[in-house]
């Protein structure tokens, strides 16, 4: 039995599992397919987000005697989009990592020639991206934009700043290759 504090009396663990299966059954996938869209499909975050949102409801179950699992598929969409804010807060604060091997070579910060040669680089190869590309680039990276904010700044929706973002990347990794082969 699990004791419920300040709560109306006692349920068996064995029923809030049963009730936890049967929202797990009834809500998993639509709630991942939802959590997906709301990180711009990063399915493997939204899976633990998901986890998570279902971990919170185990407890709820534990706690509360609720008779309708289906009453609480508002609750789980709620619980999970906090967790997604949660998230997107957490990752804007912290910075990104990034291991050495995907840096490639890194000049020596005593080197200004070397420097100077890799920026030269990096402004050639972002004059030959579309206009569109380069400015949500160096919005992003130079002038550290969010997404939003260059939405807001250009008059585009978000989800066009986040495409040309990928693709104007796409395009300057092939511009540098480029110049480098």
């Amino acid at each position: 039995m699990v004791v419920v504090p300040g709560g109306s009396g006692r349920q068996p663990a064995h029923m809030a599992e049963d009730k936890l299966a049967r929202l797990h059954a009834s809500f998993r996938e639509p709630l991942t397919g939802y959590v997906t869209g709301l990180l711009f499909g990063d399915r493997p975050t939204a899976e633990d987000i998901v986890q998570e949102t279902f971990t919170r409801a185990w407890r709820h179950l534990s706690q509360h005697d609720v008779t309708d699992v289906a009453v609480l598929r508002p609750w789980l969409y709620t619980v999970a989009r906090h967790l997604v804010i949660d998230t997107l807060r957490a990752r804007r604060v912290r910075p990104s990592e990034v291991t050495m091997d995907k840096l490639g070579p890194v000049a020596s910060t005593n080197d200004d020639v070397a420097r100077m040669v890799e920026t030269d680089r990096m402004h050639r190869a972002l004059l030959k991206l579309s206009p569109d590309h380069r400015t949500v680039l160096i919005e992003l990276y130079f002038h550290d934009r969010s997404f939003e904010e260059i939405a807001q700044r250009h008059g585009i929706p978000v989800g066009t700043v986040r495409s040309r973002s990928h693709y104007a990347k796409r395009a300057l990794r092939t511009v540098l290759d480029e110049q480098s082969g």
